[in-house]
């Protein structure tokens, strides 16, 4: 009856070392699957410095696991939890990719719509601009300027549509602070016109 209960005990052990003694295969390929669908939403882009440190948890994981490879009794327990934790990680790094992904896209196109409304709207005050002597050359240099400046706005939706949203965003604000300073030179030109009349 002993020779059963030692024997009993000792598979118990044996079955016990051995859940514990297998690699985290399942949750290795779940925790890397997480991480690839983060990337694939362009987190190296739009969330460097958080898949960095989903990166160095994982490598953290992964030395764990290598640790206990190399034992004669091999506990995975340890690696497991640190999986699961690098796996949240990298879901919840999935969406914020997404959430400011679309955040910087939207800035992005707010700001071609703002530049494109000043471009307009220069291009529609040079076209009322006051001709009085002298003004000839410095309305055609104007000109020239926001002929440019629309051009330069047909280059910002190919920056929005290849996932530069930042660059979009910038050189969108640039396009529209240049339009807006031919405006107010014309609106100067306009009131001091406008006060020469008067006297």
């Amino acid at each position: 009856m002993k020779k059963i209960w030692v024997l009993l005990l000792t598979l118990a052990l044996t079955a016990t070392l051995s859940a514990c003694g297998k690699q985290p295969v399942a949750e290795i390929d779940a925790t890397k699957a997480a991480m690839d669908a983060a990337t694939a939403e362009g987190a190296e882009k739009y969330a460097a410095d958080d898949l960095k440190t989903v990166n160095d948890a994982m490598s953290a994981a992964m030395e764990e696991i290598k640790g206990q490879d190399g034992k004669m009794f091999k506990n995975y327990d340890k690696a497991k939890e640190m999986l699961t934790k690098v796996k949240a990680d990298a879901d919840t790094l999935k969406a914020k990719t997404v959430t400011v992904r679309e955040e910087q896209r939207g800035n992005a196109l707010s700001a071609l719509a703002d530049a494109t409304a000043s471009v307009t709207e220069a291009q529609g005050l040079l076209e009322n601009a006051p001709v009085g002597k002298g003004s000839m050359a410095d309305l055609e240099a104007m000109r020239a300027d926001v002929a440019g400046l629309q051009s330069s706005v047909q280059e910002i939706q190919p920056l929005i549509d290849g996932g530069d949203f930042v660059a979009a965003q910038e050189k969108a604000e640039a396009i529209r602070s240049k339009a807006v300073a031919v405006s107010d030179e014309v609106r100067k030109a306009q009131m001091k016109m406008a006060a020469l009349k008067k006297k």
